[in-house]
């Protein structure tokens, strides 16, 4: 096979469409969440936490596809703001598992909803059988992607 062969329209290539749709969708959370002053790691970290509370920064970062170290300023920045608790020590080990606040809670919500509205915009042409095929979909993609890497993280 020629080179020519293997390369086809960019517009044709299923990467270059997941890229596309992930760097609007990236650019329409972060004006999104700006009124709430917060970012997508923010706020990804707050629904994690909301959903696993008490984990670790490491764990968080995994959770969240950000370095430990971003993780750290996330949570630094967080925690100064209100949204979130962290114990001043360990109780055990090195990690400082950490929890919502009711203020972390209540911004979790108002981002919550205004992230919705940018889902629903995104998937407003599709139907729901195929809203769910999509998200099958891209779970199929991301498993074929970590069993090649040998680990479903970035």
């Amino acid at each position: 096979m020629s080179q020519e062969q293997i390369l086809q329209p960019v517009d044709e290539s299923v990467g270059y469409a997941l890229k596309k749709a992930s760097a609007l969708l990236r650019s329409a959370m972060d004006q999104a969440l700006r009124p709430l002053d917060l970012t997508v790691p923010q706020y990804a970290c707050l629904e994690v936490l909301r959903q696993r509370p008490g984990l670790s920064g490491s764990e968080l970062a995994r959770a969240v596809f950000v370095s430990r170290q971003s993780m750290n300023l996330v949570l630094k920045g967080l925690e100064d703001r209100g949204l979130l608790t962290r114990p001043p020590v360990p109780a055990h080990g090195k990690a400082l598992p950490t929890e919502l606040t009711p203020a972390g809670r209540e911004r979790l919500l108002a981002a919550s909803r205004a992230l919705s509205v940018v889902e629903n915009r995104m998937l407003a042409a599709l139907t729901p059988s195929a809203r769910r095929r999509l998200c099958a979909d891209l779970a199929s993609i991301a498993t074929a992607l970590s069993d090649e890497t040998g680990s479903g993280e970035i």
